[in-house]
């Protein structure tokens, strides 16, 4: 299949090149800061962002695509599920 932006560099403006599934943890840190956090199932989003600052995001509806960029999703908090990181 070709793929006419292989040659160009990612960017936080562009689209999200990869993704990784989340499970949320306390304590361990995500792979990758993301770029958007995709949430398949409605809840609460627990996370701590890229900057360090720890925020509670109520009432996420599911299939919102959230442009934010985490490092960690917290267990403790959240109730939203399917989750995904993309980056």
């Amino acid at each position: 299949m070709t793929d006419r932006f292989s040659n160009v560099q990612p960017s936080l403006a562009g689209p999200a090149f990869s993704g990784f599934p989340i499970t949320p943890d306390d304590s361990l840190d995500l792979p990758e800061t993301t770029r958007a956090v995709y949430v398949g199932q409605g809840g609460d989003l627990a996370v701590v962002m890229a900057s360090g600052a720890a925020l509670v995001l109520s009432d996420v509806a599911a299939g919102s695509l959230l442009p934010i960029r985490v490092s960690r999703v917290l267990a403790t908090g959240t109730t939203a599920g399917l989750l995904a990181g993309l980056v």
